[in-house]
Parts: structure tokens; C-alpha cells; sequence
């Protein structure tokens, strides 16, 4: 039987959690199928983050949840409920105020009236006069 369970991981007295897809038969802390989150206990407020799609995925193909599994996916779920994340629009809302942006390669411009330069391995020119 696969379960959803946590590993436990940090150092002594300082417990830090993975939520993942294991078989039954392996060890708490041994070889899972996928890790599919995180719990954090000690951080204020408690850190929870789990892909609750792969989740839901698991569940519907038979993996149970133990019980602390199962209530912090729905204090997740109730999460993503009352936050929705905002869409992410990097464009600017109006193109007016649009700044272009310089990459880093990106040469500076020289003025119009500056004079071309030789190439540092080119001999210095010689009149053909003499």
C-alpha cells in the first residue's frame, strides 16, 4: 500500500518535515517514490507548502494520508483558497511609462559625433604622402 506520509529531517530537537509518497513497507525516514512537499513546525507561523495537484493525484490512485498528512493538506488547500497567488504580469500596465531595459552585454551608446576607433590590434596608420 503506497502512503503519504512525512520524513522527518533537521537536527536534533529541531524537526523539519517532507511530505511524501511512500511505500508502506520502507522505513520513516527511508526510500519514497516522490516528495510532493514541506512542513516546517518551528517556523512562526508553521511553513507548509505541498503541490497539492500531485497530491490529489496520489490520493485518486489509491495513496492514503496518515492523519497529520491529512490535516495539514487541508490547512494547505484552505490556504490557496483564501490566497489566491496573483497572476504574475511582468508588462507594465500602461506601455507609455515602459522604460527599455539594458541587458548586461550590452554596449554603451556612443555619441553621434565621436570619432570611430582603431582597433587596438591594428598598427598605427602611415600617411602615403612621403
Amino acid at each position: 500500500m503506497v502512503k503519504i506520509r512525512l520524513r522527518r529531517m533537521g537536527a536534533k530537537k529541531k524537526p523539519f518535515y517532507r511530505i511524501v509518497v511512500a511505500d508502506s513497507r520502507s522505513p520513516r525516514d527511508g526510500r519514497c517514490i516522490e516528495e510532493i512537499g514541506i512542513y516546517d513546525p518551528l517556523a512562526s507561523p508553521s511553513l507548509i507548502r505541498v503541490d497539492i495537484e500531485r497530491a490529489q493525484y496520489w490520493i485518486k490512485n489509491g495513496a492514503q494520508p496518515t492523519d497529520t498528512v491529512r490535516a495539514l493538506l487541508k490547512k494547505a488547500e484552505a490556504a490557496t483558497v483564501a490566497q489566491p497567488e496573483a497572476p504574475v504580469d511582468s508588462s507594465p500596465e500602461d506601455p507609455a511609462d515602459a522604460k527599455p531595459e539594458k541587458s548586461a552585454d550590452a554596449k554603451p551608446e556612443k555619441p553621434a559625433d565621436a570619432e570611430p576607433e582603431a582597433p587596438a590590434d591594428a598598427p598605427p596608420e602611415e600617411d602615403a604622402d612621403e
